[in-house]
């Protein structure tokens, strides 16, 4: 059995794709204050604006096919002799979709620790359940009576499979952090958890993050030409 492999991944793998990235340079969330349409607050000042930000996003999926990196992360899930937890910040699809088609093998698992735009959550019970459709503020849940809210986690709200996520970086072999900021905690913390345990770290990204110098090894370029190149190593 060859070392566990814990991945990572942020708005930078799902960018070539044509995702919008969570932030853009001026601090918003296309064209919002993240803090209206990405916090709890922000929901109950106003849901109908949140739902609408929400139902955009999950329409864009319908215009956007997983990359290069995307496919290259499910040949490993497929072909690699080890466990490999990939961990994704992003809402969207894109890798659930690249997966199509492929059967992982027995070790493998996938983590939306930020939520999916394709679920939805009870707002009276927190159950979830898919969701393709808009959601309005008079849409129905199908197990309470207050409505439904995007399964989106958001600001102040704790990431989803912490203790799993945790698990596996304890006993990791090597973590690859893909495409993202290295500023949004806990994922900015992984690098060091995964250090403690005695991985080795890599950044694959567009440009350094934030914690760039806190990774052994670090590739820069655009994600659908160094994630294929590395993953080439792997397998």
């Amino acid at each position: 059995m060859r070392p566990s492999i814990v991945i990572l991944t942020g708005a930078g793998i799902s960018a070539e794709s044509g995702v919008p990235t969570f932030r853009a340079s001026d601090g918003l969330w296309c064209g919002h204050r993240v803090e209206a349409v990405a916090t709890p607050e922000g929901f109950a000042a106003n849901p109908v604006l949140v739902h609408d930000f929400y139902n955009q996003r999950r329409a864009q999926l319908k215009a956007v096919v997983p990359n290069a990196a995307h496919q290259a992360l499910a040949r490993l899930s497929a072909a690699y002799d080890g466990d490999v937890l990939l961990v994704t910040q992003n809402v969207d699809d894109l890798h659930d979709r690249s997966h199509r088609g492929v059967t992982p093998k027995r070790g493998f698992g996938l983590i939306h620790m930020h939520g999916e735009l394709l679920r939805a959550r009870c707002v009276e019970t927190g159950k979830t359940c898919d969701w393709r459709g808009d959601i309005h503020i008079d849409t129905p849940s199908p197990f309470g009576t207050l409505g439904l809210r995007p399964d989106i986690v958001w600001f102040g709200e704790m990431p989803f499979q912490m203790d799993r996520i945790y698990d596996a970086l304890s006993g990791c072999g090597l973590f690859i952090s893909i495409g993202t900021s290295g500023n949004v905690y806990p994922a900015a913390g992984f690098v060091q958890e995964a250090t403690r345990a005695g991985a080795h770290t890599v950044e694959l990204n567009l440009d350094p993050s934030q914690g760039h110098s806190l990774f052994q090894e670090r590739l820069y370029g655009p994600a659908t030409e160094v994630v294929p190149a590395y993953i080439e190593r792997l397998l």
